[in-house]
């Protein structure tokens, strides 16, 4: 599977050739360039935004600078680094999206899910989807949601560093610092990530009483939870962490490791069209102007 995260990509020349051929016209290249990477970008997207109709948007946008900016484009650095690049210059000064309007801290969230009552699961008849999947969105819905109580760069930190194994170095060269203060940047989101979820969670802290199955009945009747539209529980499931392998990294708390598995547990989420947007978009002028496309 292709880690454009990892230290090692196999396939870099591969990519590079791509450019090559993309720059020259070639569109079949092109499409395989954004089939490549997309993935990643919506999954950096998505725990921007949460709402993955609102990721899939700031994708195609992401896309848009990536394909007509790729001319300039000379090989300096890895295609990785310099796609990312574009992708975290983009999500830090996009317009606020509306999951980033409804909740601002990590007070008002742990009041937020303290004020839905516990409750016994649905029942399984009512339901167009099995209990353990309802629960599984709620999890997933719920963990999601907390990042947006990070601030935009620590969220976007967190998510390349800890959810998607981006390396200290890799990380630095994505968000323009330093490797150091990457990891600076990085172990504050994470502190800061723990020390919520440590005090809320149970997942983390088995002593704490919020437990998805308990919540998951309110969270579905206060509509954070769809039955018959599942946001982050995709029919194929492919896990975040069999996608984007370990990073070798130290860390001071090993304890704090445990919030960052349950985002690794996450599924790896795939846009829901991932091509038609792709040749529709390459109908327009300033697309096929950008790349001499025939």
């Amino acid at each position: 599977m292709f880690n454009p995260f990892g230290e090692i990509v196999e396939d870099h020349s591969s990519d590079a050739a791509l450019v090559e051929q993309a720059k020259n016209g070639d569109r079949s290249a092109l499409e395989k360039l954004v089939l490549r990477h997309q993935a990643w970008i919506y999954n950096i997207a998505v725990r921007m935004v949460f709402d993955p109709h609102d990721a899939e948007e700031l994708t195609q946008e992401v896309l848009v600078k990536v394909i007509t900016k790729l001319s300039t484009f000379k090989g300096e650095s890895k295609l990785r680094t310099w796609l990312y690049r574009i992708a975290a210059n983009h999500v830090l000064n996009m317009k606020r999206r509306s999951a980033e309007t409804k909740v601002t801290t990590f007070a008002d969230y742990g009041a937020a899910i303290n004020s839905t009552p516990d409750a016994d699961l649905p029942d399984p008849k009512s339901v167009p989807v099995s209990l353990p999947i309802l629960v599984e969105e709620a999890k997933n819905s719920c963990t999601m949601g907390m990042l947006l109580c990070l601030d935009r760069k620590q969220r976007l930190i967190f998510t390349l560093g800890a959810i998607l194994g981006a390396s200290d170095t890799v990380g630095g060269e994505v968000l323009e610092m330093t490797a150091d203060n990457f990891r600076q940047c990085l172990a504050r989101a994470r502190r800061d990530l723990h020390s919520f979820m440590n005090n809320q969670c149970g997942l983390v802290n088995t002593s704490n009483p919020c437990r998805c199955p308990k919540k998951t009945r309110g969270f579905i009747e206060h509509g954070h939870v769809d039955p018959r539209r599942l946001l982050f529980v995709p029919e194929r499931v492919e896990r975040v962490r069999d996608v984007a392998g370990e990073t070798v990294r130290e860390i001071e708390d090993l304890v704090e490791q445990q919030h960052a598995a349950i985002y690794r547990e996450h599924p790896f989420l795939r846009p829901a069209d991932e091509i038609h947007w792709l040749r529709r978009m390459l109908q327009r002028e300033d697309v096929r102007g950008a790349l001499h496309l025939s």
